[in-house]
Parts: structure tokens; sequence; C-alpha cells
């Protein structure tokens, strides 16, 4: 049932997450590079905000599955200045009109490399028409591209293993539709929501999983138009942390204003990372007075650990939103600053 709030229905959306990926696969189905590429030691993602989450998933999946490719995601113009004479680029733009990845694009089409482009349309999708550039694109279902990450996601490994960069992942990746459950998640992301209400909230991971205490931080900032930040272990023992130490005592507020969320893999992530968070909660919890709640990343194998997880941090963002009035959807900032740079 449509919320008065969620004027777009973004918990259908949310809902709907599981059926993406059989969709992207689809969109990828006969895309590839040229045979004589198939060499590559490195793959340069150029994309922003949502269009860039595809990239940060590979790059956490690169340590479960030992790939051995160099991946880097480039958030800006042109290119980098330092490419492997074996890149192959991607180019992800979910409107296609997104300036900084077609001017990626561009640039690496000025270096003659080889280019893969991701649109559900626009400008990006023109460029690659007209040069024959290998496209990919995705169906233009209307979402915000934050919403969109199985179909990007799917389409972009399809295409990679299309090329013989990775093996096939299809059958793993259909059986997300199965292995994801929304629903469970939303409840857990309602309680969630209850506690962080009022406060900002901090997301850690180790530095294993720390893509998805990231997207966690996006997904405040777009859903609940909250101020949001992330880190991982253990460099945030190294820093951070020392900056919370007066939080308890701090004469300009009452109580904390922040509310500390901690994703772990207890059957995963190293038994030295799983000592520095319990002992890191303990020390926030004792000289700051934070509260802090420990989201253990669940599933029967990594994709579906990562994407479960994933739907949690887009239903308690979700909530969020709803507890402040807020309509999820429409990010009328980002928007507006668009408007201004023409």
């Amino acid at each position: 049932m449509k919320n008065k709030i969620d004027k777009q229905n973004m918990r259908k959306v949310i809902m709907d997450f599981p059926k993406q990926f059989a969709d992207g696969l689809a969109a990828a189905k006969d895309v590839m590079v040229q045979q004589a590429h198939h060499d590559f030691n490195q793959i340069i993602f150029c994309g922003m905000g949502g269009s860039a989450l595809p990239a940060e998933i590979l790059k956490t999946l690169r340590n479960f599955y030992k790939w051995p490719l160099a991946i880097k995601i480039h958030k800006s113009y042109g290119l980098p200045v330092r490419i492997s004479p074996k890149a192959l680029v991607f180019a992800i733009s979910y409107s296609g009109n997104t300036e900084e990845t077609i001017s990626s694009y561009e640039e690496a089409k000025k270096r003659n490399l080889p280019v893969i482009g991701v649109a559900t349309g626009g400008k990006l999708t023109e460029l690659c028409e007209r040069d024959k550039t290998p496209l990919v694109k995705i169906p233009d279902t209307g979402i915000q591209p934050r919403s969109a990450l199985g179909y990007l996601f799917s389409a972009v490994i399809k295409v990679i293993s299309n090329s013989k960069i990775i093996k096939d992942l299809d059958k793993e990746i259909l059986l997300l539709n199965k292995n994801l459950k929304p629903k469970i998640l939303e409840n857990q992301g309602k309680k969630l929501t209850q506690k962080i209400k009022g406060r900002i909230p901090i997301i850690y991971a180790s530095d294993k999983y720390k893509a998805l205490a990231q997207i966690w931080k996006i997904n405040f900032n777009e859903n609940s138009k909250s101020p949001a930040f992330w880190n991982y272990f253990p460099e945030l023992n190294h820093n951070e942390m020392e900056g919370m130490s007066h939080e308890k005592e701090c004469e300009y507020h009452d109580k904390p204003i922040f509310h500390i969320i901690i994703l772990k893999d207890k059957n995963l992530d190293h038994p030295r990372i799983i000592k520095r968070i319990n002992a890191t909660s303990d020390l926030l919890k004792e000289k700051s007075g934070f509260d802090i709640d420990f989201v253990d990343i669940e599933g029967k194998d990594v994709l579906t650990k990562i994407f479960s997880n994933y739907l949690l941090s887009q239903w308690t963002s979700y909530y969020l939103a709803l507890e402040y009035g807020i309509d999820p959807t429409p990010v009328k900032m980002v928007e507006e600053f668009k408007k201004k740079l023409k």
C-alpha cells in the first residue's frame, strides 16, 4: 500500500529489488569487448553517485573471489593520469547525462582505450551508438540510480564474464531473487530506524566490507535527507575514535548527537577485526555515551550477504525519511545544483 508521504512508492521499488538481477543480466546478454582485449589486468569504472555503486561491490567481491584484477573507481572528469596499457574502461551513467562520466568516456576514446557504456539513455547512449561502442541499455523504470543497483551490478558483471575476464556468475546472481528476503529485512529496518531518529548515523565496517558502510551513508543522505558518515576498521582506531572522546561531557548538547551502526560478519571478518569492533564499542559507550547497534552481515553466500545488507540500508533510511515526514525518492538539492551548473 502506497504511503501518503512516499509519493513515488519507493517501498515497492525496494520490495521489487531482487527482480532487477535477471533484467540486468538480460540487458547485457550479448555485450562484450573484442577478443583481442581479453588480457585485461585493470578495469577503470567511471561513474558518480549511485552509478558508481556496482564498482564498489565488485571491489568487495574481488576480496572473496581472489580475482587477479586491479579495479579503480574514477569519480571526476577525464581519466586518471596513470592507466595500465591493458585497462578496460566502463562509463556508467544511469541517466546517460552525467557530465563527469561523459567527459571520462570522451577522454577514453581520445586515448584509444576500449570502453563499455552503461546507461538507460541520454547523451552517453548517443555517443556509444555514434562510435559503435559496446553499450548496455539498462531498463528505464524511472527509479533513482541508488535504487537501481541490481540492474547495474548484474549488467556490469555479465559484460566482464562475457569478455572472459572472470568466470560466469549468472547462476549465483539469479539465485538472489530467491535468497533475498525484502519483507523480513523491512521489519528489521523499521526497528533500527526508531533508534536512529533524531541522531546522525555513523556507519562502521571492516575494510573487507567498507563499501557497505559507504552505501549506508549514501542511502541516509539521499533517502532520509540526513547527514551521515562512515569509516572502517582498523583505520578508524588510529584517528576517528579519538575525536569522539569528549562527547559525553560536551557542554554544547545534553545527549550524544550520533548513533553508531557497526556492520559485522562474525564468520568472515578477521578475528583481530572482531576484537577491535568489540573493544571500540566498549570504549565508545564508556567514554562517549554513544548508543551502538550491531548489524550482522548474514546470508547463504557472499552475494546474499552483500545485497541483504544493501536492502537493510534501504529500508532503514526509507523509514527514517518517513519518520521525518520526507518523501524519500526526490533529490531536490542535487537537481537544483545541476541547474546552477548550466
